[in-house]
């Protein structure tokens, strides 16, 4: 048999333990069964990684590794409002993509905030971090001041969505156009409220918007002005009005 490259063996026992996590959890992922799914001897695995906790450490580290990846290989549009909508969808469809990593990045980010919280939090850090950064590029590309304040609620926004929508995703293991449209959407109506439309953004898809009258909505708008659907509108109103 063929000696296998000392990391080569690594990332088969890494990608082994994000299965094992997704099949069983962090607590049933033993170090057996990991090397079990790797095809590897028991003692490669602690030669390659001194106890499960260092293990999982590593798996860790490798999904933030991919998660920014799918965040920076983004291409920027230069549209501040398109490229969230950009970046969201391309977190959506990593998601849908891998089914088992989705599970074990929830998995191991609850083990890490029993472990260590500080990891925990850095997952989030460097997300809302890398979006931010995007976006901050969009904005300069596109020759756009955007506020650095809504900025930040921008990129939490897009990091809350697509987190919560993985959730459910990993829960029922179903998500199809619709689910995906309706998180897209949710994004949609907070630009519309709170991005200065200056900073760019393509027009409210169909599905949040509807033609009012000031005698059927009450609101004083404008006969044929676009509004809101009040479903979406309440739903990101928590971030805050100008």
């Amino acid at each position: 048999m063929a000696r296998v490259p000392a990391a080569e063996r690594r990332q088969e026992l890494i990608d082994a333990a994000v299965t094992v996590i997704a099949e069983r959890g962090v607590d049933g992922a033993t170090t057996r069964r990991i090397a079990e799914q790797a095809d590897a001897p028991l003692a490669t695995l602690h030669y390659c990684f001194s106890s499960k906790e260092l293990l999982f450490s590593a798996v860790f580290e490798h999904i933030s590794g991919l998660y920014s990846e799918v965040l920076n290989s983004y291409d920027v549009q230069g549209d501040i409002a398109a490229d969230a909508r950009g970046l969201l969808c391309a977190v959506l469809d990593w998601y849908v993509g891998d089914p088992d990593m989705t599970v074990a990045i929830f998995e191991l980010i609850s083990w890490a905030q029993r472990q260590d919280s500080a990891k925990a939090i850095m997952v989030f850090d460097t997300a809302l971090a890398t979006v931010r950064s995007i976006l901050a590029d969009a904005a300069s590309a596109a020759g756009r001041a955007i506020d650095l304040a809504k900025l930040d609620d921008l990129g939490y926004i897009v990091t809350v969505l697509s987190d919560g929508f993985a959730v459910q995703w990993a829960t029922y293991g179903v998500a199809g156009r619709r689910e995906v449209d309706l998180t897209v959407g949710a994004l949609d109506a907070w630009v519309a409220t709170h991005l200065d439309p200056d900073a760019g953004g393509a027009p409210i898809p169909s599905a949040v918007v509807e033609s009012s009258s000031p005698a059927a909505s009450g609101d004083g708008k404008t006969p044929g002005e676009p509004r809101v659907v009040n479903a979406f509108a309440n739903l990101v109103s928590w971030v805050g009005d100008d």
